[in-house]
C-alpha cells in the first residue's frame, strides 16, 4: 500500500510509493508530492522558505540565520551577540554548559519570545516581524520533541500522534489513520497504537513523541534534549532515528544537548555556546580537535576550566564568619 504524508508546507500530501515498513530508508527523492486541496482552506499554504517576503533558497543553504542576537532576562543576559547558521539538510548540534541558553535559543528560533536585538531569520523571514498568524504558520512547518515528551496522557498513542492533524486539518479520518499508522511504524511502535501514555516506558514515550513531531511532515525539526533518562537500548534506537528521519525526509534537525559523545555520533555540525556566544563551532572531529580551553574543558568534561564550577558568591570565608551567619547571602 502506499504512504501519504500530509505536507502543511505547499497544502498537499505526499504519495510515495514507498512501503510503509521501508521508510525509515526512503531516499528523499521518493517522497514527491501530488497536490491536493489543504485542509484549513482551498488556497494551498507557502513553504517555510516561500512566504513573508523570504527568499528562494537553495539546497545548501541556511534556513536559519542568526546574526547580533541579543537578549536578557531580568537584568541577566542569556545572549551578547550570538552568530549562528543551521544549513538546509543538515542535523546541528547546539551544545553548551547548563544555563548558557540552549533551550533559551529555541525558543528565540520559534518566536516563543523575542530578542533584544540581532536578527533571527527562519527561511529568509524575519521572525520579529512576524504578525500572530504568521507566526502560527511557521510553526506549523517546524516539528518539536520535548525534554519529557510532553504526551497527553487520557488519550491513546494513537490520539496523540493523531492530535496535530485533527487540529489543523480536515483530512478524511481514512488519510488520518493512514498518516499515523505511517509515523509509528517509522518510529517502531505501529504496534503500541491503542496503548495509553501510562502504559509505555521512557524510550517508547519518547518515540511516540517523535511520531508526533513528524507527522505534519515539518521542514524543522527540533530536539530538546531527547537524550535525558534514557537507557543504553533507547538511547540507541533515537540516535539512528533522529539520522535515519532527517535523511530520508529531507528534513533540517536541530539537537539541543549536553552529551558529547552522543552528539558526535549523529550531528553534521556542532555549535558551542558559552558566555552568551557561539565559541566555536565545526564537525564533531574539528571541536575534539580544538585547541580552545573551553572547547576542551566542555568535550573532555573537565571541572577547571574557563567555565567556573562555583556560582558566583561573596567570598566564603567572610560569609562563614559573618555575623548575621549568612543569612544576607
Amino acid at each position: 500500500m502506499p504512504v501519504c504524508y500530509h505536507c502543511p508546507f505547499r497544502g498537499d500530501a505526499r504519495i510515495s510509493s514507498v512501503p510503509a515498513e521501508r521508510i525509515g530508508a526512503a531516499p528523499v527523492e521518493a517522497l514527491e508530492p501530488a497536490r491536493v486541496g489543504r485542509s484549513r482552506g482551498a488556497v494551498s499554504g507557502p513553504r517555510i522558505d516561500e512566504g513573508y517576503g523570504a527568499t528562494t533558497l537553495n539546497a545548501t543553504s541556511n534556513i536559519i540565520e542568526l546574526r547580533g542576537v541579543r537578549y536578557s532576562v531580568g537584568g541577566r543576559t542569556i545572549f551578547d551577540g550570538l552568530d549562528a547558521d543551521f544549513l538546509r539538510g543538515r542535523v546541528s548540534a547546539v551544545m553548551g554548559p547548563s544555563g548558557t541558553g540552549k533551550t533559551t535559543l529555541l525558543r528565540l528560533i520559534t518566536g516563543q519570545v523575542r530578542a533584544d536585538a540581532g536578527s533571527i531569520r527562519v527561511g529568509g523571514a524575519e521572525v520579529g516581524g512576524l504578525s500572530r498568524a504568521e507566526l502560527f504558520e511557521m510553526r506549523q512547518r517546524m516539528g518539536m520533541l520535548f525534554q519529557n515528551g510532553a504526551l497527553l496522557t487520557d488519550i491513546s498513542v494513537f490520539e496523540n500522534v493523531a492530535f496535530p492533524l485533527r487540529e489543523h486539518t480536515r483530512l478524511p479520518e481514512r488519510l488520518v489513520r493512514q498518516l499515523v499508522l505511517t509515523k509509528l511504524q517509522a518510529v517502531g511502535l505501529r504496534g503500541a497504537a491503542g496503548l495509553m501514555p501510562a502504559e509505555l516506558s521512557g524510550g517508547m514515550a519518547r518515540r511516540v513523541a517523535l511520531a508526533r513531531a513528524i507527522v505534519m511532515d515539518p521542514q524543522i525539526l527540533i530536539y530538546d534534549e531527547p537524550f535525558v533518562g534514557l537507557d543504553p537500548i533507547s538511547l540507541g534506537v533515537i540516535l539512528r532515528l533522529i539520522r535515519r528521519l532527517n535523511d530520508a525526509l529531507g528534513l533540517t534537525s536541530i539537537v539541543v544537548s549536553h552529551d558529547v559523545h552522543e552528539i558526535a555520533a549523529v550531528a553534521d555540525r556542532v555549535f558551542l555556546l558559552s558566555g552568551g556566544k557561539v565559541v566555536a563551532n565545526g564537525t564533531p572531529q574539528e571541536l575534539q580537535a580544538s585547541p580552545s580551553e573551553i572547547v576542551k574543558q566542555f568535550v573532555g568534561g573537565l571541572a577547571d576550566g574557563p567555565v567556573p564550577f562555583h556560582y558566583p558568591a561573596p567570598d566564603y570565608f567572610a560569609q562563614l564568619l559573618d555575623q548575621d551567619g549568612g543569612r544576607s547571602a
